[in-house]
């Protein structure tokens, strides 16, 4: 018995699939986000109509901002901030060490302190060094130092002192939660090692607690810019004294005041900058890539735009 296979030849093979067309992405539309921004945008035109109308004279701005009296009081204000921020992480890194030591002695010590200059205004800790004078005639440190209360507390060092040791609280916390977010793994291994407990605070926690140290630090050192408007209590002179002065010479306070949040809004900006770049730096070895600078994102965004295709989304 034989059986008979049919032979299938080229001409009898099925058609191949025909190839699938390309998909057209229709975007969902939001009109919810038109609206708003429709809103959004009459709320800032009308504000912007409202202060074209007021008697405001718009032309004393750039007449004034580079007053010498002005730039007097940026440089003041710059370096107040500096000084102050710079006592308030030093006194703060050594809180933070002494909050998490295993001395209760030392370890409540920076408690109280954390609790006393948190818990009172930094105006009210301005007024309160300005105003020792009434307390202490003169001011005596043996042979280190003596002189007159009135004498020694100057506008300068009143701010200093307001302003750094009321951050130094806050700077503690920051560092303490920097430190402890470090594994305690990292400790141990430095300690087998052979390491102090100094050198591996040094070199091995510190570095590791900077990732979560900067980002906070820097919005302190862009609030502490804005907090030394209150140093005009102690009489110190900065950018607020210097364009109310100008204000009452001129005629024109509310436009100085204008000026003044304006050269605050340019100081703020350079440290976001700042603070940025210091950020991407310290997030080196943590994450896998680099967030994009500002440069970088306009490049990416121009690049897609200029590849992208017409007529919705093709896949093949």
């Amino acid at each position: 018995m034989t059986v008979e296979i049919d032979k299938v030849g080229p001409q009898d093979a099925p058609p191949p699939p025909p190839e699938p067309e390309n998909i057209k992405a229709i975007p969902v539309r939001h009109y919810g986000r038109w609206v708003a921004a429709v809103v959004v945008i009459a709320f800032l035109a009308s504000i912007v109509y409202a202060f074209s109308q007021g008697k405001v004279n718009w032309g004393a701005i750039p007449d004034y901002f580079f007053n010498d009296q002005i730039l007097k009081g940026v440089g003041k204000t710059v370096w107040i901030t500096i000084a102050s921020m710079a006592l308030g992480v030093v006194l703060g890194v050594l809180l933070a060490v002494m909050r998490l030591s295993k001395n209760p002695v030392t370890a409540s010590i920076a408690w109280g302190y954390i609790w006393f200059f948190r818990g009172t205004p930094v105006y009210v800790q301005l007024l309160l060094w300005f105003n020792l004078g009434l307390i202490f005639e003169y001011i005596n440190l043996g042979p280190i130092y003596q002189d007159e209360w009135s004498d020694f507390m100057t506008p300068f060092l009143a701010a200093l002192l307001g302003l750094g040791l009321n951050e130094a609280a806050y700077m503690a916390e920051i560092c303490r939660a920097g430190i402890q977010a470090v594994d305690e793994g990292q400790t141990e291994a430095a300690h087998a090692l052979g390491m102090s407990h100094a050198k591996t605070l040094r070199r091995v926690v510190l570095p590791q607690a900077m990732r979560v140290i900067v980002p906070p630090t820097g919005n302190e050192f862009i609030n502490m810019l804005k907090t030394t408007s209150l140093v005009v209590a102690v009489q110190y002179w900065d950018l607020l004294q210097a364009t109310s002065e100008v204000g009452q010479t001129s005629g024109a306070p509310a436009e100085m005041l204008f000026l003044a949040a304006l050269w605050y809004l340019i100081l703020t900006s350079v440290l976001s900058v700042g603070q940025f770049y210091l950020e991407r730096y310290y997030a080196r070895g943590s994450s896998r890539s680099l967030p994009m600078t500002p440069l970088q994102r306009i490049r990416v965004n121009l690049f897609s735009f200029s590849n992208r295709p017409s007529g919705g989304v093709g896949t093949s």
